[in-house]
């Protein structure tokens, strides 16, 4: 079993950025962390991870109400952040599944 890269920030980008409630991110990243586990776990069954990554999307994605509430929302730089950190997560695991593919569940 890997552990995850103890050097990797989560969602730092959006972190950095005041537009973006630390309190939501941390929501974003509790999501992210749930694919982090199952794969520190040792999983490399790509259909167990894909299932994993679509739960995991469609919980950020139910985060977007709360986003628009805290006068914030998931747009472009947030897009690119989380799908840069889910590449990550994966290249850094050996996961071959394409990041496109990895957040199809997306509606944001």
């Amino acid at each position: 079993m890997k552990a995850f890269d103890p050097n990797y920030k989560l969602l730092d980008e959006m972190y950095q950025d005041n537009y973006y409630p630390a309190f939501l991110v941390d929501k974003v990243k509790h999501e992210l962390q749930k694919v982090i586990d199952l794969l520190e776990g040792g999983e490399t069954d790509a259909e167990v991870v894909q299932e994993t990554l679509d739960e995991a999307v469609c919980g950020i994605n139910d985060l977007q109400e709360e986003f628009d509430e805290n006068d914030s929302e998931i747009e472009t730089v947030a897009r690119e952040c989380i799908a840069e950190n889910v590449a990550y997560i994966l290249a850094w695991f050996n996961i071959p599944i394409d990041t496109e593919e990895a957040i199809r569940e997306r509606d944001w």
